[in-house]
């Protein structure tokens, strides 16, 4: 079976991974991949955007199925396009992908539906939305609609904080068109869980539970990042509240979509706070997080390309997810100066000494042999253990052989 993956970060490298441990699996290209990613499958130079390349790619090649993985391209409508081709694909249409889309659509679907999240209000105007936060209890949460690269959400502690906020995301556009429209939101309080769940627009599996940590520092402080580290299962999703969450969420969002007229199929991510009122939707994502899949697929004991087949074919009813007991911590190491400017380009050595855990490429690039360098987010070094405090014991000594110029990472991934 002959396999594109679209995408060339560390859920990709995860996914190629786990792919991979089928027989079946002959080839495998990635668009446009990394250096890692480069040892397992063969990358080719297309940028995930660039829908029309990708869809030429995909015909000329043959694949058997197109997995497209990050959010942009899915909100650009890849899979429609590859659909209208007779290309199979794993992944949400663009209407499906506008769940994570727009911020101000997954809102107002959860109000219609009754679907518990923070209470929230849309504005288009800069100085309207000024007046608004004056009157805000702080803290506050300022959203910029569209995506931003998992960085367009900002914790305002004070009125001062919440307009400069507002200048730069509506005036100054630091997230581009995602600016033009924010959602200013009730701050919620309360351990963050994230569930993934497999979705063929009927049935819905929730996957085994993770935390991600998007702050840049240790204590969860410092800017917003697309994630510092993940740990899998979280201690907090105890079965009752599981049990809440795919009751009043996970299966109240499927019913939403499907009576708005969307069939989606893919990964549906809920971002949950687990408040004193209950658990409430932070986020949706229409696609597997980073690095949460860099956590959660190594505990997956089903063949992940059988997954992807029966949601691409209507299938899932036919499936029963298995998972190693076994608890997943996730590190990442990142660029000094992340997830403001950062070098390129600096060797990395050490990776030939890791033993006891996977390695997934998030941005290196291959050079003279090694590798080096190439995004924010360079490594995601995951370990199983025990528990979790076993397996972030072996991630933190395995990452401890890694090095390179000024690479940063959060010491107390898991701790809480």
């Amino acid at each position: 079976m002959k396999i594109l993956v679209v995408g060339g970060g560390g859920r990709e490298h995860a996914i190629i991974w786990k792919l991979r441990q089928n027989p079946k699996v002959t080839e495998i290209h990635c668009a446009p991949g990394n250096g890692g990613i480069a040892d397992i499958s063969v990358c080719v130079p297309i940028k995930a955007t660039d829908i029309a390349a990708l869809a030429d790619y995909a015909e000329q090649q043959r694949f058997d199925l197109v997995v497209v993985a990050p959010d942009d391209p899915l909100y650009m409508g890849l899979v429609d396009v590859l659909q209208q081709k007779g290309i199979r694909a794993f992944g949400p249409t663009a209407a499906g992908a506008r769940l994570e889309g727009s911020k101000v659509y997954a809102k107002q679907l959860m109000k219609k539906y009754g679907i518990p999240t923070a209470s929230y209000e849309v504005f288009t105007d800069y100085n309207a939305a000024c007046e608004y936060v004056k009157t805000c209890p702080m803290p506050t949460v300022i959203k910029a609609d569209g995506l931003a690269l998992g960085k367009g959400v900002i914790i305002c502690q004070t009125v001062k904080e919440a307009l400069a906020a507002l200048d730069d995301i509506m005036q100054k556009r630091v997230f581009g068109d995602a600016g033009s429209r924010v959602v200013i939101e009730e701050f919620m309080t309360g351990p963050e869980v994230s569930v993934l769940a497999f979705c063929d627009g009927n049935t819905i599996l929730p996957m085994a539970s993770a935390q991600d940590h998007k702050r840049a520092f240790d204590n969860d402080e410092g800017p917003n990042t697309g994630g510092m580290g993940a740990f899998s299962p979280s201690p907090r999703y105890t079965d009752a509240v599981r049990a809440e969450v795919e009751k009043n969420i996970i299966r109240r969002t499927l019913d939403a979509l499907k009576s708005e007229g969307v069939e989606f199929k893919g990964v549906l991510y809920f971002g949950l706070m687990l408040t004193d009122d209950g658990p409430r939707v932070l986020e949706y994502n229409a696609r597997f997080g980073d690095p949460e899949a860099q956590a959660v697929l190594p505990r997956l004991k089903n063949d992940l390309l059988e997954v992807m087949d029966a949601v691409t074919d209507g299938r899932l009813h036919e499936v029963t997810l298995e998972w190693d007991e076994r608890s997943s911590v996730c590190v990442v190491l990142a660029s000094g100066g992340y997830p403001g400017s950062y070098p390129k380009g600096l060797p990395i050595s050490g990776l030939d000494q890791v033993q006891n855990a996977i390695v997934f490429h998030a941005g290196t690039a291959r050079q003279d042999g090694g590798y080096v360098t190439a995004g924010g987010r360079v490594l995601g070094v995951t370990a199983l253990g025990e528990s979790i405090a076993d397996a972030r014991l072996r991630a933190y000594s395995e990452a401890e052989k890694i090095s390179f110029e000024g690479m940063q990472y959060r010491k107390d991934i898991g701790v809480k």
